[in-house]
């Protein structure tokens, strides 16, 4: 998708939304525009974007050189001495309904209103979320050589050729980061290594515990892949292990794990309530008698950011519809004991539920 066709769609959405002037600062919605991603500095850069008519993004002069420049917005440097806001003040003329980055720091946006009280402000969610949260192919395909990246590193984990006995869960961690960024991402996003009980806190933070023979490790991993235009798009992936023999008790939960996130898959069908694909894969953890211990929702939306929308859980009744981008990633937790997730990226599509991830589903015993 060129930046025209974002501009364009972005504009339609204003138009919907009765907005008169977009402003984007810090976050996703920025580079997912001008493929340009600000700092988060005191220093403002900020994309304005009219319904109608030319667009500029103000940015200091010290980082212009940092912007590839496309023919849908001019740049504006402005010096040290110069006060960025007054420089937007006055590029919102009349504009009264403003939509404004969700993530844009707070300094900012009291400043504006300071300089206008009668301005109407708004997230801008609330234009870009639609537009992002309905993929493209192109964007699609984007996805998938993320997704297939870390199949890869999951598969050489699977394998047994990457160590994990007698190495600490931090080593484990760096080590899949640095096979992040050696399989073609511009970054590591996170890289969660969770070994016997650690593995029951869902994010648990990888620390200085050696891993054992005869326990499970759960390996959530991620990073963003970065094309020609400076856009990035996610991955995200988890897959647990097992050094040894798995105990019947660790056995049994992973098998009902494994038919849950099966389930969830299979019920993202274009139409589905979001919420259903969530219940699809609970109900058997549920019925098995692991409910409590499963804490979290089934799934979040992925693109340029790791987490954005839609969210799969209860509660969210909109229907999936065609390019809708998620993780399905139920899991189980008992604290003191251990921890699983089992997660892909899928996207809903026509056709059926497309998974991202191809690398093998089951418990790899190491």
């Amino acid at each position: 998708m060129s930046f025209a066709d974002r501009f364009a769609r972005a504009r339609a959405q204003m138009v919907e939304q009765n907005v008169d002037m977009l402003l984007l600062s810090v976050g996703a919605d920025l580079p997912y525009l001008t493929g340009y991603g600000a700092m988060p500095l005191e220093r403002l850069t900020m994309l304005v974007l009219p319904q109608d008519g030319d667009a500029t993004l103000v940015i200091p002069e010290l980082e212009a050189s940092l912007v590839n420049v496309q023919p849908e917005f001019a740049l504006h440097a402005w010096g040290e001495t110069e006060d960025p806001l007054n420089i937007v003040d006055g590029m919102l003329g009349s504009a009264t309904n403003i939509a404004i980055g969700d993530t844009t720091w707070a300094r900012f946006l009291v400043g504006l209103i300071e300089r206008n009280g009668s301005r109407t402000f708004q997230n801008a969610s609330n234009v870009m979320t639609p537009l992002r949260a309905v993929k493209t192919a192109d964007e699609v395909e984007r996805l998938r050589a993320a997704s297939h990246a870390v199949d890869r590193i999951a598969a050489r984990l699977q394998a047994g050729e990457i160590p994990v006995v007698g190495k600490t869960e931090k080593w484990l961690s760096d080590e899949l980061a640095r096979q992040i960024v050696e399989e073609g991402h511009g970054k590591m996003n996170f890289s969660i290594v969770a070994a016997g009980e650690n593995a029951a806190s869902p994010h648990h933070h990888a620390g200085d515990r050696v891993i054992q023979e005869n326990e499970g490790v759960l390996c959530d991993f991620g990073g963003t892949m970065f094309g020609d235009d400076g856009i990035g798009y996610c991955s995200d992936l988890t897959r647990c292990i097992y050094t040894g023999t798995p105990s019947a008790e660790f056995a049994e939960a992973y098998d009902v794990l494994f038919e849950a996130q099966a389930a969830s898959v299979a019920a993202a069908t274009v139409g589905t309530p979001a919420e259903e694909v969530d219940r699809a894969g609970r109900d058997i953890i549920e019925a098995a008698g692991y409910g409590d211990y499963f804490i979290h929702r089934t799934g979040h939306g992925i693109g340029v950011e790791a987490h954005e929308e839609p969210y799969i859980v209860e509660g969210n009744t909109d229907g999936l519809v065609a390019g809708n981008a998620f993780s399905v990633e139920p899991g189980i937790y008992i604290p003191g004991k251990f921890g699983m997730r089992l997660e892909d990226i899928v996207v809903a599509a026509d056709a059926g539920p497309d998974p991202l991830n191809m690398v093998d589903h089951h418990l790899a015993v190491i």
